[in-house]
């Protein structure tokens, strides 16, 4: 089941988060922050195994992140959670999708799966020197 995520959802989204991306996880007061905002859409899966959240800047979307605890990957909710927030952009009337991962993450075949497309590669983005690969798709 998705949801929306709620404040007392954070500390497990954080834990996850940080799991996932070690030194690139946000800090918990990014989460708190994102909730705040009414341009942002955030939600949770399976008991807090996943989430995922939104930029809705009319007429587009941007993916702020998305990722699935290790111990539940493998099993479609990063999938499910990608469907979803992507969804919500088209009912929100966004035209255009955009992400941005790490290169070499298993997950753009994911998106790649969904009809994103590499839009641009931002040489050496990430504090290990690791290029990020933008990509987009239309809603």
């Amino acid at each position: 089941m998705i949801r929306p995520m709620q404040w007392w959802d954070i500390e497990q989204v954080a834990a996850i988060d940080l799991e996932v991306f070690g030194a690139t996880a946000w800090p918990v007061e990014s989460f708190w922050s994102e909730l705040a905002r009414d341009d942002r859409y955030y939600v949770v899966a399976d008991d807090v195994q996943g989430y995922a959240g939104l930029w809705l800047s009319l007429p587009d979307a941007d993916v702020q992140t998305i990722a699935v605890a290790p111990s539940a990957q493998g099993h479609g909710l990063g999938a499910q959670l990608l469907e979803h927030v992507m969804q919500h952009a088209r009912e929100q009337s966004c035209r255009r999708l955009h992400l941005e991962v790490k290169a070499g993450n298993p997950a753009i075949h994911l998106y790649e799966k969904f009809g994103f497309t590499t839009v641009r590669v931002r040489q050496r983005y990430y504090p290990d020197f690791t290029d990020a690969v933008v990509m987009a798709v239309a809603l």
